[in-house]
C-alpha cells in the first residue's frame, strides 16, 4: 500500500508529464503483478465500487474520533477534501503496518460491499488500525465514487506501454478490454507482441475530434476534409464478434441492455464487425434533445413503453473492424466505402451523412443552421486521417455553435474542494420571476483565478444567510451564463434544468433588474425541444 500512496502522492505533486510518466514506470517496474494489477484497474478509471456512503463515514469518523458531527463539518469546510479530512481526524494508529494493496482492496475493500452496516464499521475501524494517515487517505478515495489522482489514462497507457515494451495504441486496446485486476490478468496485460487473445467485448480506444479555435480556411483546401454534423448523444461502439452483439460506451459501459433495438441491429452485421457512432433520442428524422434519452440511462433493462416514449438509433460515423480484420490503418477515405457495403448488406443501419460543402461559405452556413436541426454543430475529418487513438490534432476538428445564455444574479456561494478549499467557488444563481428571484442552476467554471478572488472577497462581506456550508448573499453580482441545452425538469423548482452550464463572463455593466426572466428561460426551451 506504501508504495501505490507514494506514487499518488508522486502523481499530485508534479505538473510535469515527463516526471508523471517516470513515476508511473517506476512504480509498475517495481510492484507485484498483483499490486500493480489493482493500481492499474483503478488508474485507468474503473470502479472499486462505492462500500459506504460519505455521511454514514463521516458519523463514524466522529464517533471513533470522539468529535461532535458539526466539529466535523467544518473542518471538511476548511480542508475542502473529505477522504483528506476523515484521515487527518482519526486517532494515529498503534501499530501501522504496510498491507498490500491488493490485500486492502480483495480482504477489506471488497468485502464491504456485502457486508451489513455493523459489519462494515466493524471491518472500517480494524483497516484504520493499520494504515497510516496517508494510507488512509488513499483508501477513503478507493472506496468512494471520487478517486482522482493526477495523471491522465494517456499517460498511465505511455507507461504501461514502455514497461512492456509495446506500441501505446496496443496497450490503450489491451485496456479497453474486461480484463481482470489479477496477477494473470495484469501479466496478460504486459505480455510482449500484439497477438494478445482478443476479448469478443474488447472496444477500441475511440478517435475524438478537438476545438478549432481558428477560422476553418486555415485548414487549406474544403476537398481534404470531409463534412458532417456534430450530434448530441451517447457515443458508442457497436460490435459483433463470435456470434455475439455487444454495445459499448466511451465510458466503457456495456449498455446494450438500455438500448436492446441497437443490439438487435447489431444482430444483423457480419461477424467480426466493429462500428463506431453515436447511440440518439430520434424521431420524425431529427434528433431530440440529449435529455431524452435520460429515462434510458443506466437501466439493466427497459420497459415497454420507453419503446414509444423514447425512440432511439444508432448513427454511425465510422468503422474499426471489418471481416475480423482491424481497418484503424486505412485512411478515413477508404474506410467511408466499406460502410457503404454494409448499409447496402444491413438494410437497418444508419449512416451519419456526408454534408456537401464546395467551399468555406458553405461551412457557414451549415453551421447557421445547425441549432434549428437539433445538432451541436460540425465535425470535419481529414480525409486521408487514419483512425487513431485519443485526441491527435489536426485529423478531426470540432465545430460548436455558440451556447444558449442567460444573465443571472448569484444568490449563494459555498466553497470549493481539493484546491479551491477555503474560496467560494461554488456559485449558484436566479432569474427574475416576476418579483421574486428563481434559483435556476448551479456553475462553477468560467471566472479566472483573480476574478475567483475578487469574487470571494465580496461573498465574505455580503453574506445574509447561513445554510450548512451555503452561504446566501445580497443578489447584486450579475452573470452571463452559457449552457449546451435546456430541459423541463420535475426536480428542479423553476422546471427547467440547463445542460453544462458555465460562466461565460462576469456582467459588471448590468445591474439586477436587467437579469434574465424565467419566461426568457421558458421561451429558450420551447425554442430547444420544438414544443409549441
Amino acid at each position: 500500500m506504501r508504495r501505490f500512496v507514494n506514487l499518488f502522492q508522486s502523481l499530485d505533486a508534479t505538473t510535469r508529464t515527463s516526471e508523471k510518466v517516470e513515476a508511473l514506470v517506476d512504480y509498475f517496474t517495481q510492484a507485484p503483478a498483483r499490486d500493480a494489477a489493482w493500481a492499474a484497474h483503478v488508474l485507468a478509471g474503473r470502479k472499486v465500487g462505492k462500500a459506504i456512503s460519505s455521511t454514514r463515514l463521516r458519523d463514524l469518523v466522529a464517533d471513533v474520533a470522539q468529535l461532535p458531527a458539526w466539529l466535523v463539518e467544518e473542518c471538511y469546510q476548511a480542508v475542502g477534501d473529505l477522504s483528506e479530512t476523515l484521515a487527518l481526524l482519526l486517532p494515529p494508529p498503534a501499530t501501522p503496518s504496510d498491507l498490500p494493496l491488493h490485500s486492502v482492496i480483495e480482504d477489506f475493500l471488497l468485502p464491504l460491499l456485502a457486508s451489513a452496516n455493523q459489519e462494515q464499521e466493524r471491518r472500517l475501524v480494524a483497516i484504520w488500525q493499520s494504515l497510516d494517515p496517508q494510507s488512509r487517505f488513499v483508501f477513503h478515495k478507493l472506496i468512494s465514487t471520487h478517486f482522482r489522482v493526477g495523471a491522465a489514462r494517456t499517460l498511465l497507457v505511455r507507461a504501461l506501454a514502455q514497461v512492456a515494451g509495446i506500441e501505446q495504441s496496443v496497450m490503450e486496446h489491451r485496456l479497453s478490454g474486461s480484463w481482470k485486476p489479477t496477477a494473470a490478468g495484469f501479466e496478460m496485460l504486459m505480455s510482449a507482441g500484439d497477438d494478445l487473445q482478443v476479448d469478443a467485448s474488447r472496444p477500441y480506444p475511440f478517435l475524438l475530434a478537438s476545438s478549432l479555435t481558428a477560422e476553418p480556411e486555415s485548414l487549406g483546401e474544403i476537398g481534404d476534409w470531409q463534412v458532417e454534423w456534430k450530434w448530441d448523444g451517447v457515443r458508442a461502439q457497436l460490435i459483433r464478434r463470435q456470434g455475439r452483439t455487444f454495445l459499448v460506451s466511451r465510458g466503457q459501459e456495456h449498455v446494450g441492455a438500455a438500448f436492446p433495438e441497437i443490439v438487435q441491429l447489431g444482430g444483423t452485421l457480419p461477424d467480426g464487425t466493429v462500428l463506431d457512432g453515436e447511440i440518439l433520442a430520434f424521431e420524425n428524422d431529427r434528433p431530440l434533445p440529449f435529455n431524452a434519452l435520460q429515462p434510458r440511462l443506466n437501466r439493466k433493462g427497459v420497459e415497454p413503453m420507453l419503446f414509444t416514449d423514447v425512440p432511439v438509433i444508432f448513427l454511425v460515423y465510422d468503422v474499426m473492424e471489418a471481416d475480423g480484420i482491424d481497418v484503424r490503418s486505412k485512411p478515413l477515405a477508404e474506410r467511408r466505402p466499406l460502410l457503404h457495403e454494409l448499409s447496402r448488406a444491413c438494410a437497418d443501419l444508419r449512416l451519419s451523412p456526408v454534408l456537401e460543402a464546395d467551399g468555406w461559405s458553405d461551412i457557414a452556413s451549415l453551421m447557421s443552421s445547425a441549432r434549428d436541426r437539433g445538432v451541436e454543430g460540425l465535425v470535419l475529418k481529414r480525409r486521408t486521417s487514419r483512425y487513431e487513438v485519443g485526441r491527435p490534432r489536426g485529423l478531426w476538428w470540432k465545430l460548436k455553435v455558440e451556447p444558449y445564455s442567460l444573465d443571472c444574479v448569484l444568490v449563494a456561494a459555498q466553497p470549493g474542494t481539493g484546491k479551491r478549499a477555503g474560496r467560494f467557488t461554488d456559485y449558484t444563481f436566479a432569474v427574475r420571476a416576476g418579483d421574486e428571484l428563481v434559483t435556476i442552476t448551479k456553475a462553477y467554471s468560467g471566472l479566472t483565478d483573480d476574478e475567483i478572488d475578487e469574487v470571494d472577497r465580496w461573498i465574505r462581506g455580503h453574506i445574509v444567510g447561513r445554510y450548512g456550508p451555503v452561504r446566501a448573499v445580497t443578489p447584486e453580482l450579475v452573470f452571463e451564463l452559457g449552457f449546451e441545452g435546456i430541459a423541463a425538469s420535475e426536480r428542479h423548482k423553476c422546471g427547467i434544468a440547463l445542460r453544462f452550464p458555465r460562466i461565460l463572463r462576469w456582467r459588471k455593466d448590468k445591474p439586477l433588474d436587467e437579469i434574465d426572466t424565467l419566461e426568457n428561460a421558458r421561451r429558450l426551451l420551447q425554442q430547444h425541444s420544438g414544443t409549441p
